[in-house]
């Protein structure tokens, strides 16, 4: 009897994640059966949605609490509707606040449960390991530094890798990605990111943008690139250029990836950006402010000395991190030029991170399907 498998994914990135999975287990189970809630990728795969993805797609606090009612029946609705269906293994796509509980539903039932993509339990607010061991059978973890973590609690989990390390090249072009943007091959180039949400750009682009005015001061044959996100943050940076004595900035529609490629140094917000810089082998100066109040609660509940991830995939401070009040002009052009100017710095990064780049280029979608096989035929 071919198996069923039933997948929740609440937002885009999960329905990227799900429909490779989906892709890889049905090379061994052409047959089987995938359904739960899913988005388009997903339903391209012959994935059966029960519920339109978009409805978990919940961001902030009073967003969540305004639909909390119709979450909560959702996901009554959907556990006594798999329930019946009997899958052979439910998987949680992210989304751990809403799925968390639903995997300790079926485990309770005797149906195997799994994770992918650990939550930042490594990172702040540590005790909700103990609720990931009730809840689940296995972690699929994105990074080695995850699954050392929940070793250390005696949680099964297994690092699959990040499909963006799959997707990305060992090597980076970028003299095409130069040519694709139209920027002159041979002079300098910084790529500017200051982050894709309204409130991340209100704190970090005149900073970044005075940043820029500094290093032009040193280097006066400098080009900049920002890709902003979206429209909104496209007429947001053009609002803040205006006021700037600032020549010569290309502003791009999107394209971050190319922009990354195309340059020399990045100066960017902590995020996932900076693994997809890393991946890209770009040397980095990583920045964020948060408000006070936020910073002042979040940064005593940190467990780790760094937030972005070259360095914590590296275990050391590969790329500086100028957070809150270090995240200065002054500074930040300081540390952009020093990379800017020395290149045997640029070098000995580029080998860092290219040997951490192989070290999660594992064929995620292929190796998170093995490990859910493997969970299954243990039974």
């Amino acid at each position: 009897m071919s198996p069923c498998f039933a997948l929740v994914a609440g937002e885009a990135s999960g329905d990227i994640l799900g429909a490779g999975l989906i892709k890889a287990l049905k090379k061994d189970y052409p047959a089987a059966r995938f359904v739960g809630i899913g988005g388009p990728l997903m339903i391209a795969e012959g994935f059966e949605t029960l519920y339109p993805m978009e409805r978990l797609s919940v961001m902030g606090l009073f967003e969540v609490l305004g639909r909390l009612r119709e979450l909560l029946n959702i996901r009554k609705q959907l556990f006594k509707t798999l329930l019946d269906i009997k899958p052979d293994v439910f998987i949680g796509i992210d989304a751990p606040d809403f799925n968390l509980a639903l995997e300790r539903k079926f485990k309770d039932a005797g149906i195997k449960a799994v994770h992918y993509v650990s939550p930042s339990v490594w990172a702040w607010r540590e005790k909700r390991v103990f609720k990931i061991k009730k809840s689940v059978d296995l972690v699929l973890c994105l990074f080695p530094f995850e699954v050392a973590f929940y070793q250390r609690h005696d949680v099964a989990a297994v690092c699959v890798g990040h499909t963006l390390a799959d997707a990305i090249d060992l090597q980076t072009d970028t003299q095409r990605a130069r040519q694709q943007l139209n920027l002159a091959p041979d002079r300098p180039l910084m790529a500017i990111l200051p982050g894709s949400r309204e409130g991340e750009v209100a704190r970090l682009g005149d900073v970044f943008i005075d940043t820029a005015k500094r290093i032009r001061e040193h280097m006066p044959n400098i080009q900049f690139v920002i890709p902003a996100a979206n429209e909104e943050r496209k007429q947001q940076l053009l609002s803040l250029l205006q006021h700037k004595d600032l020549p010569g900035v290309t502003l791009l529609n999107g394209q971050s990836r190319t922009a990354m490629a195309a340059a020399d140094t990045i100066l960017l917000a902590s995020g996932t950006a900076t693994l997809e810089a890393m991946l890209l082998k770009k040397p980095m100066v990583v920045a964020y402010k948060l408000s006070r109040l936020t910073a002042f609660f979040l940064f005593r509940m940190l467990k780790q000395p760094f937030v972005s991830l070259p360095n914590l995939l590296a275990g050391k401070e590969l790329v500086p991190e100028l957070l809150q009040d270090d995240a200065t002009p002054k500074k930040l052009a300081a540390a952009c030029l020093t990379l800017l100017q020395s290149e045997d710095a640029l070098q000995g990064m580029r080998g860092e991170f290219l040997a951490l780049h192989k070290g999660i280029r594992l064929n995620a979608d292929a190796a998170a399907a093995h490990a859910i096989s493997e969970l299954i035929n243990a039974s």
